[in-house]
């Protein structure tokens, strides 16, 4: 019996449904696109975390026995906690040519797309295989995609090529920022507010933790970026969060902030963690002076691998024909490019969608970016059923 067919607005329509914020699992979604692919022959491998919450998948289409082109993209998204949507963010709506929904833009429409034409994949007589890659956890720190590699490339033939689906409104992306997060808790001694001189207070001592971290950005601003290629043209330092304290009339305990800096390729961010470090232990000891249970406390959260460019490589020449390009760019947001660069696959990014649009309530893709997709595939079926691909 043939399995479902879906068009590609279908397809997003059913993977949006599925709420995959990271902080949630994504194996209901895994599971449908497992039975999805079974139901037209297409084994499917899963690769769970520890605690079998989440899993990744891979799948492949054409011979087995030869490395293909991976197409990959991460199934979870960020929150929609807070933001002022006009529409139910798990179901799409269609309006002036856009799909709104969570996850349409960043990035289950180019997962949708590459799905929804499973059955023309199977239909060609593919002389080199197309591989789908789907990750979890991307949107927290790309932690999801490093087990899957590792487990392809330990059972599976090496991939020719990877490429991966953020929005890069189709263009060819060859190169981005490597990003790092880290929390950083400032811990002090509690009072009363009136007692400011036995007290330490943790929020004052996080504002010159702040007034260091503005120095370090305006410092990157100044390095800049030699090669153009990237907007900001900079190393950048960002604050996102921040909380601490109890109570106005309270000597604050804690505060704790997280940070990230995005930096150049060529720009080794260590000049900023050992400032910081030098910084941060500078202040704790004026804050032990007053109590020894105050100090700071930095750790790091997640890293993105920096995604460097190698120009002509295999990966980018197929992307830019297919594109119908004539240059790649640089990008300063992270995507998992960098692991699958690290383990010497060579990796593009290139999908449907504006990043502009990502993270953002109302998110949503246009239409004609989804039949821009739809043709890149086309061009890659063609390609791959070629004897030489």
């Amino acid at each position: 019996m043939p399995g479902d067919t879906y068009t590609s607005r279908q397809m997003i329509e059913k993977l949006i449904s599925f709420d995959t914020t990271s902080r949630n699992s994504n194996m209901a979604l895994i599971g449908f696109v497992a039975d999805y692919l079974a139901g037209h022959g297409i084994e499917a491998i899963t690769v769970p975390n520890e605690e079998g919450t989440k899993a990744a998948l891979y799948a492949t289409i054409g011979p087995a026995d030869k490395g293909g082109v991976v197409l990959s993209g991460h199934t979870d998204v960020v929150p929609v906690d807070g933001q002022d949507w006009n529409s139910d963010p798990f179901s799409i709506v269609e309006r002036d040519g856009r799909l709104y929904g969570r996850g349409t833009c960043d990035m289950k429409s180019y997962i949708a797309i590459a799905l929804a034409l499973a059955p023309a994949f199977l239909k060609a007589p593919l002389q080199t295989p197309v591989h789908f890659a789907l990750s979890y956890d991307e949107e927290v720190g790309c932690i999801g995609i490093e087990p899957l590699i590792r487990h392809v490339l330990a059972t599976l033939p090496r991939p020719k090529m990877v490429f991966i689906g953020e929005p890069t409104s189709m263009a060819v992306v060859n190169a981005h920022k490597g990003v790092q997060h880290f929390s950083t808790r400032v811990s002090g001694h509690e009072a009363h507010s009136s007692a400011t001189r036995s007290g330490v207070n943790a929020i004052m001592y996080a504002g010159e933790v702040l007034g260091e971290l503005n120095a370090i950005c305006e410092q990157a601003r100044s390095r800049g970026d030699p090669s153009g290629l990237f907007d900001p043209p900079y190393t950048t330092v960002h604050v996102g969060t921040i909380e601490g304290g109890t109570a106005l009339n309270i000597i604050p305990k804690t505060c704790t902030l997280q940070w990230e800096f995005r930096a150049l390729p060529d720009d080794d961010p260590r000049w900023i963690t050992e400032r910081f470090a030098a910084f941060t232990q500078k202040l704790a000891a004026r804050m032990k002076a007053v109590s020894e249970e105050a100090g700071i406390e930095t750790g790091k959260l997640a890293e993105i691998p920096v995604f460097s460019a190698q120009a002509g490589s295999q990966a980018e020449t197929l992307a830019l024909r297919l594109a119908r390009q004539n240059e790649a760019r640089a990008v300063s947001y992270g995507t998992e490019a960098g692991h699958f660069q690290n383990a010497g696959i060579p990796t593009v990014v290139c999908g449907p969608g504006s990043i502009q649009q990502a993270h953002k309530p109302n998110e949503f893709i246009e239409l004609s970016q989804i039949r821009a997709c739809e043709r890149f595939m086309h061009r890659l079926i063609d390609h791959l059923s070629r004897e030489d691909a």
